[in-house]
């Protein structure tokens, strides 16, 4: 292949350290299997002291493979690994570890959730509560942090620190590291072994890792270790597409990367091969509104050819079926459902988009399964006063709502697995703020009975007060009630579409039946416009490319407070648009559930130089 001049200094520098900073589209992966291949057929280095290290395996992988292909697999003994694999071989080597010491990250949420249990952390929203709390382990070990200044952002900081040491204890019980124990051990292990740094220092005398923006502070001091004193060291990356904050990475490192190994070498791969001129344009005026960033100027190998199409809809139905008729405008054009993708900020912005794609027949993929709205505890928790109102009297369900809000009635007033209210009334002798409580409840559902679907949920969240109990439970776990309360609006939406719970009901059976029948496709693997989050678009790309829900709060999310969290927000924003290669649609709503929206300021920046 053809390089260009700077694509060329970066694969024929070899020794001392090189900073590459990689555009979109700029063909990095090229750069690096020509440049391992330069190292061994022109600069003479051995095969077997090349690492190459990426994030993903699957990205481990297609570098191999593409290595492999350019060099017709006649050359041998390159380690291509992820970090774990890569640090995970020092531990086997240095302590004799096997795969079966390792604690898989299903494992893991299997031993936090049996440990929530037993020491009582309870939550309505116990999966989102787990991933959390998964998340906040790693965050210790990873950033260094002392166990005793650490503060959750999940629950107490007492309860937590109970939970880590439960979960430490019950780990070194099973003989078992976690993959954040693999880089905080291989860490301690090169700082207490000299002998064995040395030994791994002789034989990855050349490192490159890709994707370097998305390094944790632990990784990198390995890094630098394995480096010295040579430091040979080929880091390639974005800063402007870090956007694995939450995960511990910081752009920062990228960032700093030139004071840490003074005199390094600079070089920025600015043609972008994927996209046309108009996208390269558009993203770099949004981009540039953030100042913690290497400033480069990106050019387009392409050229101008359609302008990025800002598009403001009424709602969502709106905006769904907008998109549908773009899709049959693009298939017409010959561009095939394949090289089509949607992308949107979280998973429930996906929602609306795959149920009018279901209900169209409109072949879709997703990374992530698509989550059912009425699997979210809070929708749930309506669902079942509208059930108890109807269909039920099961125990079960009186017990998951009978205390949203505060009745203090106690589990053990349900004594039978049928509840009958008017009983338990007059049971409640010498108690009669309990029978009042019980009495209310029983003429609200009486009420709810005869309402229409939407003004049962409206009653349910505002009459009956199922919203301040969402405010106090959000107060409990220092999170956002304004996530919950979305989930809710999305509910009454979809309640104004029904005259009566019967059909309601129905309609939540079909939904669930083809959300399962989805879900068995795409284990099958299926074929069809993908549709993605911002987070999981990275690396991907497509010639028709919708981003949906531009407005404030959902993108930038309403979370994103710090000058920090805006700036990983606006590169989020800048990586979906660098996945379009030439048609670039943006939607931004005017209302959602009936409020007012605010266009997202990266419309406007986007749209203004």
């Amino acid at each position: 292949m053809k390089l260009n001049d700077s694509q060329r200094e970066a694969v024929q520098t070899v020794h001392g350290p090189l900073l590459a900073i990689a555009g979109p589209g700029s063909g990095k992966t090229t750069v690096i299997a020509e440049r391992i291949k330069y190292m061994i057929l022109e600069a003479g280095v051995n095969p077997s002291n090349i690492l190459v290290i990426t994030f993903t395996r699957a990205a481990a992988k297609e570098m191999e493979d593409r290595f492999k292909r350019m060099t017709r697999g006649e050359i041998k003994g390159v380690t291509f690994g992820t970090f774990h694999s890569v640090f995970f071989m020092m531990l086997k080597f240095a302590y004799g570890y096997r795969s079966e010491n390792i604690l898989t990250e299903d494992e893991k949420y299997k031993l936090v959730k049996s440990l929530m249990i037993k020491l009582s952390v309870n939550a309505d929203d116990e999966e989102e509560l787990l991933s959390g709390l998964v998340g906040e382990i790693g965050t210790v070990k990873t950033e260094f942090v002392d166990i005793e200044n650490y503060y959750s952002t999940n629950i107490g900081e007492t309860e937590f620190r109970r939970l880590y040491e439960a979960y430490e204890k019950e780990r070194k019980r099973m003989r078992k590291l976690d993959f954040d124990d693999m880089l905080s051990s291989t860490y301690q292990l090169l700082k207490e072994r000299p002998d064995i740094l040395t030994r791994w220092q002789g034989h990855f005398q050349y490192i490159l890792v890709d994707e370097f923006q998305d390094i944790n502070r632990l990784q990198y001091e390995v890094v630098k270790m394995l480096t010295a004193p040579k430091n040979n060291i080929f880091i390639v990356g974005d800063d402007d597409q870090s956007i694995y904050r939450f995960r511990g990475a910081k752009p920062e490192i990228m960032l700093g990367f030139e004071k840490d190994y003074p005199g390094a070498k600079r070089v920025v791969l600015s043609t972008n091969y994927r996209s046309s001129l108009d996208v390269v344009e558009a993203s770099g005026r949004l981009i540039a509104h953030n100042k913690k960033r290497f400033k480069k100027e990106i050019s387009a190998l392409r050229g101008y050819e359609e302008p990025v199409m800002i598009y403001s809809v009424k709602n969502r139905t709106e905006e769904n079926i907008h998109i549908i008729r773009q899709i049959d405008k693009y298939k017409k054009e010959g561009i095939d459902i394949n090289d089509m993708a949607v992308i949107y900020r979280t998973n429930n912005e996906g929602r609306s988009i795959a149920s009018h794609f279901m209900n169209f027949n409109i072949p879709f993929r997703m990374k992530d399964a698509i989550t059912s709205l009425y699997a979210n505890f809070a929708v749930k928790d309506v669902m079942t006063y509208i059930k108890i109102a109807t269909i039920s009297d099961k125990r079960a369900d009186y017990l998951r709502i009978i205390n949203k809000p505060k009745r203090f009635i106690s589990r053990e007033a349900f004594e039978t697995e049928d509840v009958n209210l008017t009983e338990m009334i007059e049971d409640c002798e010498g108690k009669r703020w309990a029978a009042d409580n019980l009495l209310q409840l029983q003429n609200d559902l009486e009420v709810i009975s005869r309402m229409k679907p939407y003004a049962a949920v409206h009653f349910i969240r505002h009459s009956i007060g199922y919203d301040s109990y969402v405010k106090e439970y959000a107060d409990y776990r220092h999170i956002n009630p304004g996530d919950i309360y979305d989930a809710l609006d999305e509910l009454m939406e979809e309640a104004k579409k029904y005259d009566n719970f019967d059909s309601w009901f129905a309609g939540i059976i079909e939904y669930e039946r083809k959300l399962k029948e989805k879900k068995e496709e795409m284990r099958e693997g299926t074929e069809g416009i993908m549709l993605s989050t911002m987070h999981n678009a990275k690396g991907l790309e497509f010639s028709v490319v919708f981003i949906i829900d531009a407005n404030e709060d959902i993108t930038p999310h309403k979370k994103a407070k710090l000058v920090e969290d805006i700036e990983e927000e606006r590169r989020m924003f800048y990586v979906a648009m660098t996945r379009a290669k030439k048609y670039l649609n943006i939607y931004t709503l005017k209302e959602l559930y009936g409020k007012g929206m605010e266009e997202s300021r990266f419309v406007k920046e986007l749209m203004n130089s």
